[in-house]
């Protein structure tokens, strides 16, 4: 399949699949008129590495983790490695998410 095809059947842009190439998170062969070909496997890899990105997980995590990704969800066979670093993410989220309250808190107070 081409990076046209692959994009209408996952739903994402060229470009992105693109970014997804350089970052070492999909690999497609090249054809002899250079032409990328993914396999009919990559629509699944494809939709792993979106759940991924909209969990919060960089690339650099996701090139790390993703042959522990299973399934569209995706779901994990989760190793301690794995497990920390998700505990890590979801815990710096949670910060953020305290200091934005607050700056919301103060924000409203300036406007009353």
């Amino acid at each position: 399949m081409r990076i046209g095809e692959l994009s209408a059947s996952t739903g994402v842009s060229r470009r992105a699949l693109r970014y997804y190439e350089e970052q070492g998170l999909l690999v497609p062969q090249r054809e002899a008129n250079g032409y990328r070909e993914y396999g009919d496997d990559t629509p699944l890899v494809v939709r792993q590495i979106t759940a991924l990105l909209a969990s919060g997980l960089n690339s650099d995590a996701i090139r790390r983790f993703l042959p522990c990704a299973h399934g569209p969800r995706p779901e994990f066979q989760m190793c301690a490695e794995l497990r920390a670093h998700l505990e890590q993410r979801r815990d710096e989220l949670n910060r953020q998410r305290r200091q934005l309250a607050l700056q919301v808190d103060n924000l409203t107070a300036h406007l009353e």
